[in-house]
């Protein structure tokens, strides 16, 4: 298994095209400079000494050194034990509400987004635990299967937008139910859904789901995104912003149904929050409840002994720019000669 230990040295990576630009500019500005005095080819024979390569040539061996350095900073690492490792976590999912009344912006910047920020932050302040993700509209669907790998996990939830979802509506039994089957027939007490909707649900089946997952031991948490005031829903037609419409062209309001949500979650045996509240103390909350949700073991396979290799990339740089320091500018001298004479 391979890693780098230390990733953010990696982000320095990006300063690498930066850098060939402004080389490359330079050069432009240089031969610029030299057709000043005439036609740019007399010029390079009027100092036939001067090498019309090397800069170019000493900038790659500079660029390759400095990303091998980088490379080394970030000490890649490798391993080839595995080792099994049992841990004791619930199982806990994030359904996200995908509909198109998501995107209404009676909160800023509008629900889905304030909506997927806040579901970033639960996976943060839940790692330890195996977390998945559903999406929901008009159907459900496992975005991401139970897992503990937070970093894929926050990554689908940026993902999250109403295309993903080919019929609108808000299927919330849908969600429900998918959870209670992916959790798994064993599991009967350490399994939490904590759901992210406006609760403009037009299923009618959504009490009777959450009533049933409770009966099976399943947590419901429900957060309302949006406020009793509501708002229109933005949309696009043929390039040009608007509203959705109803079938006599009124614009359609979305309000938050929190009277729905709170009752979800008195009957998932739960608690309501809204997502307008103050974050730290909704995570707070759900800690404490969560809590008190009994863990199971299970045993995971994880790698181990990683062996650092950061001194072959240091080498390797250091070679590069030594190569780089003795190679001089002109065509014949390969060596930089009485380099420290005065």
């Amino acid at each position: 298994m391979f890693r780098f230990e230390e990733t953010d040295w990696l982000y320095v990576l990006g300063a690498i095209p930066f850098l060939v630009a402004a080389f490359l500019l330079a050069l432009r500005w240089r031969k610029k400079l030299l057709e000043r005095f005439g036609d740019y080819t007399t010029v390079l024979r009027l100092v036939p000494d001067m090498s019309r390569f090397k800069h170019t040539f000493k900038f790659v061996l500079l660029m390759v050194g400095l990303t091998l350095l980088i490379i080394a900073m970030a000490n890649p690492q490798w391993s080839s034990k595995r080792e099994k490792v049992t841990r004791k976590s619930i199982d806990l999912y994030l359904a996200l509400d995908i509909s198109r009344s998501m995107l209404a912006m009676d909160i800023t910047p509008n629900r889905l987004e304030r909506a997927t920020r806040f579901a970033q932050t639960l996976v943060e302040n839940f790692k330890g635990e195996r977390m998945g993700s559903i999406i929901f509209a008009g159907n459900a669907y496992i975005q991401v299967p139970l897992t503990i790998d937070y970093a894929a996990l926050n990554l689908f939830l940026t993902s999250a937008n109403p295309d993903l979802a080919p019929t609108q509506g808000t299927a919330i039994s849908e969600a429900i139910d998918l959870a209670e089957r992916s959790f798994g027939a064993d599991n009967k007490s350490h399994k939490v859904l904590i759901i992210i909707s406006d609760g403009e649900n037009h299923d009618e089946e959504a009490l009777q789901s959450a009533s049933t997952a409770a009966d099976n031991g399943l947590i419901i948490f429900t957060i309302g995104a949006g406020t009793s005031e509501g708002s229109f829903i933005p949309v696009t037609y043929n390039g040009r912003s608007d509203f959705l419409r109803d079938d006599t062209g009124n614009p359609v309001k979305s309000v938050l149904n929190e009277a729905l949500l709170q009752e979800l979650a008195q009957t998932g045996k739960g608690n309501y929050y809204n997502l307008l509240s103050d974050p730290e103390a909704i995570v707070q909350s759900l800690k404490e409840k969560i809590e008190q949700v009994e863990k199971r073991d299970f045993e995971q396979r994880v790698f181990s002994d990683y062996e650092s290799y950061f001194q072959y990339f240091l080498a390797l740089a250091l070679l590069f720019f030594c190569l780089e320091f003795v190679i001089a500018y002109s065509k014949n001298n390969l060596e930089r000669k009485d380099i420290f004479k005065v």
